[in-house]
């Protein structure tokens, strides 16, 4: 997943000039029909019973990523510090069609709130009347690397 604009700026400015940022004390999943992109630009879906659902992450851990080198274009094993949500995140019964979901979110509120994390679902998926969207435990993955 991407880190916007947002969480980016406020971290360096914490970090690197002495400017203090307010961790949200709860994140939420929020689904999208369209890319957010870093400047929390996408559609979100609304209406039809859609509502956020708080995500809960475990304690960062190492893991293993096979990558291409920059330099060589050969792959390569590198490890990073990585969260995972530690529960399944289930949003919502659809009470009309939500569209299809291509994107997920991280936000910093319920409603409204700032776009903390984003990235493109590996299998869009259309969610119709009476569907159930679902992240199982570990699916939701950040890094800061």
């Amino acid at each position: 997943m991407n880190m916007s604009n947002y969480l980016s700026t406020a971290l360096l400015n914490q970090v690197f000039r002495n400017s203090a940022y307010t961790r949200p004390s709860k994140v939420y999943l929020a689904l999208y029909t369209s890319n957010p992109t870093a400047a929390d630009t996408g559609q979100e879906v609304s209406g039809g019973g859609y509502v956020r659902k708080e995500v809960t992450f475990g304690a960062p851990t190492s893991e293993n990523y096979t990558i291409f080198h920059p330099t060589t274009g050969q792959q390569v094993s590198i490890s990073k510090r990585t969260i995972k949500n530690n529960i399944d995140v289930v949003m919502p019964t659809a009470s009309a069609n939500w569209g299809q979901i291509t994107h997920i979110g991280i936000r910093d509120a319920a409603t409204g709130g700032n776009l903390l994390y984003f990235g493109a679902l590996d299998t869009p998926r259309s969610i119709l009347t009476n569907d159930i969207f679902k992240m199982l435990t570990g699916q939701i993955v950040l890094t800061l690397e």
